[in-house]
């Protein structure tokens, strides 16, 4: 028996420290949520969950870039559809204006109205969305994914010769309403055209932002999977390391009392 060397205690300690380490580890993911509280837990888990935690964060950036896309259509359909009623009206003064019952006085006051709906909608042509037109000829490139990646939106532009046309006419004559007449039903195919197409840009960006959504749930799930700690089998560690913490200070003091016995040698 060696009073110098207490061997037991030493082993006792060493495990201790090893037991409180790991009590330390399963607290802080406990309190965390986290199975990854330093580099050292995963490394090569750490930096794919970085990874997928900025593309998640790139996907969700797109969605909202998307969202923004489909507001800007639907507000370019609001006013292509008030500029619809207003061409509508336009071709019915224009049949008006050609009757043969009218005078001149009536074909001004049909002329009148239809001045003032020819000015709504060159109006409506300046018209922007958060800065941006419109209606112009300039190309919108919508961001579709995380990585970047664009799908191009031609512009609506109401200053094509189809829409100007009909804004420009008068309706004061017999013939100058002929000519109107044509001139905006030119403008309504234009403009059956260019709604058209604005819906087809909505359906693909509808189907864009769900596939994004979709995309970011299964990021986000893979990402869970190498984040978030799993709390029953974590408590259950927990409990684990709590009881061999007690019962190893326990242990620890039963070795640190063996060298007492050498005093019993010594009596």
């Amino acid at each position: 028996m060696v009073i110098n060397t207490n061997l037991q205690a030493q082993i006792n300690s060493d495990n201790l420290a090893t037991t409180q380490a790991r009590l330390a580890k399963s607290l802080g993911r406990l309190s965390s949520g986290s199975k990854l509280t330093a580099p050292s837990d995963d490394a090569g888990g750490l930096a794919v969950s970085t990874r997928l935690d900025a593309q998640v964060k790139r996907t969700d950036a797109a969605n909202n870039n998307v969202s923004s896309a489909v507001s800007f259509t639907q507000t370019q359909d609001g006013y292509l559809q008030s500029i619809s009623k207003a061409l509508d009206r336009m071709s019915e003064l224009s049949m008006l204006a050609q009757d043969a019952t009218k005078t001149d006085a009536d074909r001004a006051d049909y002329n009148a109205e239809f001045t003032q709906l020819s000015a709504y909608i060159t109006t409506a042509g300046n018209k922007d969305f958060n800065g941006v037109s419109l209606f112009s000829a300039n190309q919108l490139a919508v961001t579709i994914d995380s990585e970047g990646n664009t799908f191009t939106m031609n512009g609506i532009d109401l200053g094509v010769g189809a829409y100007t046309n009909a804004t420009s006419s008068d309706i004061s004559t017999t013939t100058a309403a002929t000519t109107a007449l044509a001139n905006i039903k030119a403008a309504i195919n234009q403009l059956s055209g260019d709604r058209a197409r604005i819906g087809a840009y909505q359906t693909r960006l509808n189907y864009t932002s769900e596939q994004l959504t979709v995309s970011k749930e299964n990021l986000t799930a893979a990402t869970s999977q190498i984040e978030d700690v799993d709390v029953a089998n974590e408590s259950t560690e927990f409990a684990k390391q709590n009881v061999l913490m007690q019962s190893g200070t326990a242990m620890l003091a039963q070795a640190n009392q063996l060298p007492q016995t050498v005093l019993k040698l010594l009596q």
